[in-house]
């Protein structure tokens, strides 16, 4: 079986090609005969986040080209099957991506399969060979941790296609926190990568940063409270109050978003939002680990690409719940890609259908809603 996967949830063109392998010895694996990822952030860039409507027009102009060079780098396979991402996202960028699935569908007269975006990012880690060969009596029940930066949400996974949200933000994502984070200190969108940069940050608080002489202290937001919400909004909050005392360090103006000339200054302020938010998502996720008796762990979404945050986590596994499995998918599956989207659709093919007119997108859709 040959799957087309499409995603336009945000603000990048994914398309990939899967190969579906599963007749030797009954193994089930997967080959990825292309995964494309046309992005856009060089021009959201200077507006510091994604314009739906910009990105919807962007989109438009690239899924011709894009699936042109996903067929010609999988050497023009037959395909029997297309996926296509109907939420959670933007709007006008699903839109594109699902009316571009029912035409091709139109024309080579195959079934579609809709898939929900956070889904896909957890079977993202179906990808790699650290679970293909996995039974699921091994696996189940998991908790999965999606961080990006639309979502942070702790879900239950019972089953393939089983799931419960045990808690989510109330505000902001870890993701659109970092990305906040980086406006007021003036550095680059996406937020996420570039403070990873500047902290260089490591539990044992390296990279060159004095503690002693910049005692920068932010909360942990809900870290402590009896449920399984986040909230980073107030650490966003907490950086802006911090940066407002850097006047002596500052320099090319006086507001958020100027520079600051202590680099050191600047490098302990990204040490610590990052490792404070490390803290919640490590903590939150270990105590619900042990609650539902959770046979593995699993990340997704782009902040999971963060090294310091795998780091951490495999650390944390393996000293409190050493037989506990940590499958995580390569960095290039963390964020937004097509191949996830494909791996979904053969874990689901009951959704399969030809009646592919009334498929609808759902900016908010949940997981544990049906399609």
């Amino acid at each position: 079986m040959i799957i087309l996967g499409i995603d336009t949830s945000c603000d990048d063109t994914c398309m990939a090609i899967l190969k579906i392998k599963n007749k030797k010895l009954k193994i089930l694996s997967f080959e990825i005969l292309s995964n494309i990822v046309s992005s856009q952030v060089k021009i959201h860039a200077k507006y510091g986040g994604v314009w739906p409507f910009l990105a919807k027009r962007e989109h438009q102009k690239n899924l011709p080209l894009v699936f042109k060079k996903a067929l010609r780098q999988a050497k023009n396979p037959k395909i029997n099957l297309i996926a296509v991402t109907v939420g959670p996202g933007l709007e006008p960028c699903l839109w594109i991506g699902v009316n571009f699935a029912k035409e091709l569908a139109r024309k080579l007269n195959l079934p579609i399969v809709p898939i929900n975006h956070i889904e896909a990012h957890i079977l993202a880690n179906w990808l790699t060979s650290s679970l293909e060969h996995r039974t699921s009596n091994k696996i189940f029940p998991a908790i999965c941790l999606i961080v990006s930066g639309g979502h942070t949400q702790l879900i239950l996974m019972k089953s393939f296609d089983q799931y419960k949200i045990l808690g989510e933000t109330r505000d902001d994502a870890a993701g659109e926190c970092l990305d906040k984070v980086a406006r007021i200190l003036g550095l680059p969108y996406p937020g996420g990568p570039a403070i990873e940069k500047l902290s260089k940050a490591s539990s044992t608080r390296r990279a060159g940063v004095k503690p002693k002489t910049y005692k920068i202290e932010l909360p942990r937001p809900m870290i402590y409270q009896k449920n399984y919400d986040f909230s980073f909004s107030g650490l966003k909050t907490a950086v802006l109050y911090q940066y407002q005392k850097l006047a002596p360090y500052r320099t090319e103006g006086s507001g958020a978003g100027s520079k600051i000339k202590n680099q050191k200054y600047k490098q302990a302020i990204c040490l610590e939002v990052q490792q404070a938010i490390i803290d919640v998502l490590i903590y939150k996720t270990i105590i619900a680990a042990r609650e539902y008796k959770a046979k593995s762990i699993i990340l997704g979404g782009g902040v999971a690409a963060n090294k310091e945050l795998r780091k951490q986590f495999k650390k944390a596994i393996k000293k409190q719940l050493p037989n506990t499995l940590y499958p995580i998918p390569d960095t290039l599956f963390c964020t937004d890609n097509a191949a996830m989207v494909a791996v979904s659709a053969y874990f689901n093919l009951k959704r399969k259908t030809k009646n592919w007119q009334k498929i609808k997108v759902d900016a908010n859709l949940r997981i544990d809603e049906e399609l």
